[in-house]
């Protein structure tokens, strides 16, 4: 930790053994690695598990990262805590300006260092809104401390570190979330229940698209630069610049501080997967979740194409990114994002048989099959299916640890959705198809 910082700053560093730390860092790395097939009693012994909690006891978060995002997911928190018995006890974040008001926020106590919280064993929950390149690191140490974890997504950066999150959290039984909002949207489980009935025939495709335009690109707008901040500063303008990086963990190179890095990582790829992790990530789940059910799948072959056609700004990620996903139960998958144009393509799934149409939830025959349509539809050549109210992710994520409900984005889900989007990423980088072992859970060359 640079020397300038205030005392207060090295005593929370202090507060844990390096040597210590890194023997609990290898444990966790080793029991991440190790990969197993679920048991088929799991499932009922993790609900036992999380029954186990108590429905009425109180939730105690630490909520680690608390810049825009974080923030939002503090308060919303502090605002329901009377409400689902919950209390968030605790806050981190390597930015002290971000982690004073966070704790004036939430009344709490805070640290620059998240390895703290684990150590406390009043922590039952921890909320992760970090960078991504952090994500899969803090939700492993969380689960292997014995927390349940609710991860913003992407649910991790790399694939590697999306199956190793998976396997801990299929070892240690405990709750973890991944947050696309529309997993949560109970249009996707209605579907969901529909194509798994043959109502419009084989599924043999589906789109989406996450588009955006603004006249100042809002990966620039909506995170601004403190210039007055940085690893050399003192005070509530100090910034941990070294932990940030992770670098020490191979979890992003060392460079020298870079503002525009530390604000704006979305722009760049050793932190984030651009337009594709950022919001195809919330296309996708939905999608899988939709047709494939609550465990996603894998796909064998991912192709992504595109290009920084207009926002030459230095960056690394493109502003068009354009992806297709092949499935071994014979479907596929276009999803779009650019920067540079907002008019989308619908939610839609194409069936043998007919279409449906997310956004409305209308099934329609389709070609010729009007009659084997009408058999499934109760005579109707279109009809429109029913929704019901949901929990939010946050309501359904503590639902999960109290009951064993079914969370909206599981590990599984989740790890499936990343693999097919880090795919896609790595697919545009390298200008070639990518192809995936979905036994041996391997990158194919």
């Amino acid at each position: 930790m640079d020397a300038s910082a205030d005392s207060k700053v090295a005593s929370q560093h202090d507060a844990v053994s390096r040597r210590n730390f890194l023997a609990a860092a290898v444990a966790t790395t080793a029991a991440a690695g190790s990969l197993r097939s679920r048991a088929a009693d799991d499932t009922a012994s993790d609900s036992a598990a999380n029954k186990s909690d108590g429905a009425n006891d109180r939730v105690q978060f630490a909520v680690i990262g608390c810049g825009g995002m974080g923030s939002g997911h503090l308060r919303n928190l502090v605002e329901r805590s009377e409400r689902d018995n919950i209390r968030v006890a605790a806050v981190c974040d390597v930015y002290q300006r971000r982690l004073t008001r966070a704790r004036e926020v939430a009344g709490c106590e805070g640290t620059l260092d998240y390895r703290t919280l684990l150590q406390r064993p009043d922590i039952d929950a921890v909320l992760i809104a970090t960078p991504d390149h952090w994500h899969g690191k803090i939700a492993i140490d969380a689960l292997e401390a014995g927390k349940h974890v609710y991860v913003e997504k992407p649910m991790t950066h790399t694939v590697e570190q999306a199956i190793a999150l998976r396997n801990t959290v299929r070892k240690t039984g405990k709750v973890l979330q991944v947050g696309p909002q529309g997993t949560g949207d109970d249009k996707f489980w209605q579907a969901h229940d529909a194509l798994k009935a043959g109502r419009i025939g084989k599924v043999t495709w589906a789109h989406g698209t996450y588009n955006r335009n603004a006249r100042v690109c809002l990966f620039n707008e909506h995170q601004k630069i403190d210039p007055t901040a940085g690893p050399d500063k003192t005070g509530d303008d100090f910034i941990d610049w070294n932990m940030w990086l992770g670098a020490e963990w191979g979890l992003a190179p060392k460079i020298e501080w870079t503002p525009d890095h530390f604000f704006r990582f979305r722009k760049y790829w050793p932190y984030n997967g651009g337009v594709a992790t950022d919001l195809l990530y919330h296309k996708l789940a939905p999608l899988l979740l939709a047709i494939a059910g609550h465990d996603g799948e894998y796909p064998w072959r991912v192709n992504a194409s595109g290009g920084l056609y207009i926002e030459k700004d230095g960056r690394d990620i493109p502003d068009v990114f354009l992806m297709t996903a092949d499935y071994p139960s014979e479907f596929s998958v276009f999803l779009a994002s650019t920067l540079t144009n907002d008019s989308s393509l619908p939610d839609r799934v194409y069936g043998k048989y007919g279409t449906l149409e997310i956004d409305g939830l209308a099934l329609k025959k389709n070609g010729d099959f009007e009659p084997e349509f009408k058999e499934r539809n109760g005579g109707l050549a279109e009809c429109t299916l029913t929704t019901t109210a949901r929990r939010d992710m946050v309501g359904n994520f503590l639902d999960a640890i109290r009951t064993g409900a079914p969370l909206h984005c599981n590990a599984e889900l989740g790890a499936a959705t990343m693999v097919a989007i880090k795919l896609a990423v790595e697919s545009y980088r390298q200008q070639r198809t990518m192809i995936w072992d979905t036994k041996t859970e391997k990158l194919v060359s």
